[in-house]
């Protein structure tokens, strides 16, 4: 049974009828050094703010949360009402380098940040990206990472959104689709086990290696009978059109929505002035919108993998966090 307080979260991160349709922009380091190339030089620390607050300003309003980092969305975004009161918010730990393999990348997190501050100053989830392949050296190592996370998750009364990626053994090799659905089976009944709220999951299946629905339908379907909590569709990187289809057929599936970012979005760290403003507002907008729409016709409400929390008249009493 969950508690009072995440029942109370989880709803303000979904829509009224119970789906993620949540907008992500935590990238930080990789995101800058793409903002850089396009323009030819470093932009300062407030273009950067200045960049996060014109993608949340122009998708917020199609989103059920969104999910971005204190130093650049968090701070202005509140208090330029950009993050509206009315808005579901999810902020990272992590501070993540997606230049590195998924196995070579350490478990950094965001200096002088918590999951009690995230709670402090109105968050509604907690997220994790977290490399994780079950047969890795590093996978105990995470196990209890994981667990202290769940525990800090526990005394603030927040949810607890763990994004767990699978990689490859082998830094040289991609991993097969065949492994690739044992280790998303394998870490989804692990950490449905251990406690987290939701899982931020990727695609099943790699699209470069097999574009057969039948085979993502299984796949998905694979990840759904694995979880026995909600869970949520990342984008990975992948172009909006597969990102599309691949959420048609997750929602359909079981997830309970989409956490979606760079599919989105992407084009505009290219565009300059009006052609950014114009596609924010035009493509990106769409976008949103179209992938709210595949949630709202296909996504299971979260509610129906979630307990109730007691409501007796006396539940307040035993509530003690």
């Amino acid at each position: 049974m969950t508690t009072m307080g995440k029942y109370r979260h989880l709803g303000r991160t979904t829509t009224e009828a119970g789906h993620f349709v949540i907008m992500a922009i935590d990238h930080r380091t990789n995101l800058l050094e793409k903002l850089n190339a396009a323009v030819g030089s470093s932009l300062s620390d407030e273009a950067f703010v200045a960049f996060k607050q014109q993608v949340l300003q122009a998708l917020a309003p199609q989103s059920s949360a969104v999910l971005t980092d204190p130093a650049y969305g968090i701070g202005e975004g509140i208090v330029s009402g950009t993050i509206s009161g009315q808005l579901g918010l999810l902020a990272p730990l992590e501070v993540t380098d997606y230049g590195l393999h998924p196995s070579q990348r350490p478990l950094d997190f965001i200096p002088n940040w918590s999951v009690k501050k995230i709670k402090m100053m109105g968050g509604d989830g907690v997220k994790l990206l977290l490399p994780y392949h079950p047969d890795a050296d590093t996978a105990a190592e995470k196990h209890t990472v994981v667990e202290q996370i769940i525990a800090d998750c526990a005394t603030y009364d927040i949810p607890f959104f763990l994004e767990p990626i699978p990689y490859s053994l082998d830094p040289a090799k991609s991993l097969p689709n065949d492994e690739l659905l044992q280790v998303s089976v394998a870490m989804c009944k692990t950490f449905s086990a251990m406690g987290v709220d939701v899982l931020k999951l990727p695609f099943p299946v790699d699209a470069k290696q097999s574009q057969d629905d039948d085979e993502w339908i299984a796949a998905c379907m694979a990840v759904d009978a694995a979880c026995s909590v909600p869970w949520a569709l990342l984008s990975a990187g992948v172009t909006y059109d597969t990102f599309l289809q691949q959420s048609k057929i997750a929602c359909q599936s079981g997830a309970s929505g989409v956490i979606v970012g760079r599919a989105v979005w992407a084009e505009a760290v290219d565009a300059q002035g009006d052609e950014r403003a114009n596609f924010l507002a035009d493509v990106a907008t769409k976008r949103m919108q179209e992938l709210a729409d595949v949630c709202a016709q296909f996504a299971r409400p979260w509610t129906e993998s979630v307990d109730k929390p007691a409501s007796t008249i006396d539940w307040y009493e035993s509530y003690q966090r």
